[in-house]
């Protein structure tokens, strides 16, 4: 494996949920314009980083799950 997880189950669903949400609003509101395109694209990359359960920021700053909670 390349990477450990370092979101606990709940923030990856919290986050899935914000990345839809996004990227509904971004399509719903302005999309065609540069906004809506970055709006959606904010989006995709919050979704990605609750699907696959790392992200890159908050291992920069050494966040690490406890060990009894990885999965």
């Amino acid at each position: 494996m390349l990477y450990q997880k370092n979101l606990p189950p709940w923030e990856r669903w919290g986050r899935a949920l914000a990345g839809l949400g996004l990227i509904a609003l971004g399509a719903a509101v302005a999309w065609g314009t540069p906004a809506g395109w970055i709006i959606a694209g904010l989006g995709a990359m919050i979704l990605l980083t609750g699907f696959v359960g790392f992200c890159p920021m908050c291992a920069m700053v050494g966040r690490r799950l406890p060990m009894g909670s990885r999965r």
